[in-house]
């Protein structure tokens, strides 16, 4: 008799959540769910899209997906709906903040069990990231609540006094990749809602699956209409949210070709703009480190999510003198590495999250063979179903390399030997992109000393890459515009005013 194994039932279940309760087929639009009407030409039109399982290359579902017609429908809304919530009570504000992080810890199993069916990631990954959304939440409504409405500024006018308070920027278009569903939302939902913002919402419609669930949480908590509106579409809806005049802030995370046509969507009318785009960041494991601890480091910045992270620490800075140890020490840990379905729990790296991401990664592998580059492990594409890319280590790897200077967005690590600290420096900062790094040492000073100056907005020393919803997130050069998380990430959806009066 053929028994059914616990990664199985798993699997089964998320896809009965996909089926129950994922409204496919729809917009949420003020306060709603609102059909999206099957297109009137043929059935290859673009406003179809199908969402896969990326451990089996499975076709979990055919959706439609909006065009620019529901982005006026939506930004209309959300404009309606702006008067009546920039002016609610920070309180109430702050409460339907964490009736959504309630909501999310209630059907925390289902969130993660759609992330794990629709993006592929290990399970243990995606509670992580179910945990950061509802963390992310929480902050903000304790942020906003904490907030002082009026503050006083020091002058030296004699006479009068100076005020100052924030007010919302206004009607917010919000468009989030498919890399960290939940989490890149709740990093701008969160403060854009806290601040008194009104959302016009893109999820990416690569992974909907537990993007749309957030529908379903708006709706139950009774968050006024109009408030929030989720928009699955393509680049259409992108471009035409990011050029609609009634929209008075973009905020967009995903690839520099992309942020770059936003950015230029969003000056013709002059809105704000927050970018978080690529990274090739490096991470630094000096002589003194301890050799078994930055293998670890390193496995976990740049393999984690198969690489499909922006922050990945995807450049290896070895000192000369330990090179040849940890690297022998890293070709056995990466080797050993369980590449797998993410519904296994003993998978520690699951498969990319499209068969596009895994030609990328091919791509690249193939530009290292022909660039002569020394693969110490990996370099190979999985043929069976399923998305896999093996785990991949270059050494010794050229500046001038295609490889060093691009961002692959999968699962390979490129490395280079270094003989001092300023040479290290040196070659962390020579890159196109500024958004984060990781130093590896014993010597806390002297890491400290490096991180002042190495080109990043956020820095490791001797941690894995853990975010946390108090620390600003965002880099420098072209890792993107703005910071996002922390006070900034209010800050991004607030404008200061202030009051000049007699004393």
């Amino acid at each position: 008799m053929e028994t059914t194994n616990a990664t199985d039932i798993t699997r089964q279940i998320a896809k009965e959540t996909m089926q129950n309760e994922v409204v496919l087929n729809a917009a949420y639009i003020n306060g709603k769910w609102t059909a999206i009407e099957a297109s009137s030409v043929d059935s290859e039109d673009t406003d179809t899209q199908n969402l896969y399982d990326p451990n089996t290359g499975e076709v979990l579902a055919m959706t439609r997906l909006c065009t620019s017609a529901h982005v006026e429908t939506a930004v209309n809304a959300a404009s309606a709906a702006y008067a009546n919530w920039s002016q609610t009570p920070v309180s109430v504000r702050a409460h339907y903040l964490h009736a959504i992080a309630d909501a999310m810890e209630q059907q925390f199993d289902k969130l993660v069990g759609l992330s794990v069916l629709n993006n592929g990631k290990p399970i243990e990954e995606a509670k992580i990231d179910v945990g950061d959304a509802i963390a992310c939440y929480r902050y903000y409504a304790n942020l906003i609540t904490d907030q002082e409405t009026w503050s006083e500024v020091p002058t030296n006018e004699a006479g009068i006094r100076l005020l100052k308070t924030f007010a919302p920027v206004g009607v917010c278009a919000l468009i989030v990749p498919w890399n960290f569903p939940m989490v890149t939302t709740s990093w701008k939902l969160a403060p854009a809602l806290a601040a008194g913002c009104t959302v016009v919402l893109k999820p990416s419609e690569v992974t909907l699956l537990p993007e749309l669930m957030l529908g379903n949480i708006l709706s139950s908590i009774d968050l006024p209409k109009g408030v929030v509106n989720i928009l699955p579409g393509a680049a259409e809806v992108g471009a035409a949210m990011t050029s609609h005049p009634l929209i008075d802030k973009v905020s967009f995370t995903g690839s520099n070709v992309v942020g770059e046509k936003v950015m230029t969507q969003a000056a013709k009318s002059i809105k704000d703009i927050s970018l978080e785009l690529g990274g090739k960041s490096a991470i630094v494991v000096r002589a003194d480190a301890d050799i078994d601890y930055a293998c670890d480091l390193i496995i976990g910045g740049v393999f984690t999510n198969a690489g499909q992270i922006c922050s990945a620490t995807s450049r290896l800075l070895v000192h000369q003198d330990i090179a040849p140890t940890l690297f022998e020490a890293l070709k056995v840990k990466t080797a050993s590495l369980q590449v797998g379905d993410g519904f296994d729990t003993s998978t520690q790296m699951g498969p990319m999250v499209s068969e596009q991401q895994l030609k990328q990664v091919k791509k690249y592998c193939d530009i290292a063979t022909a660039e002569n580059l020394t693969c110490l492990t990996g370099g190979e594409i999985s043929a069976s179903q399923g998305y896999f890319a093996a785990p991949t280590v270059y050494i010794d790897v050229p500046v001038t390399s295609q490889l060093w200077l691009e961002e692959v967005f999968g699962p390979v690590l490129v490395s280079k030997t270094f003989k001092d600290d300023a040479e290290a420096i040196s070659l962390a900062n020579d890159s196109k992109y500024a958004l984060a790094a990781t130093i590896v040492s014993t010597d806390e000073k002297v890491a400290l000393a490096m991180a002042l100056q190495i080109e990043a907005g956020h820095i490791w020393i001797n941690e894995q890459q853990i975010v946390l919803p108090e620390s600003g997130w965002g880099g420098f050069k072209q890792s993107g515009i703005g910071r996002e998380l922390g006070g900034g990430g209010l800050s991004a959806y607030q404008k200061s005013k202030h009051v000049l009066l007699s004393d």
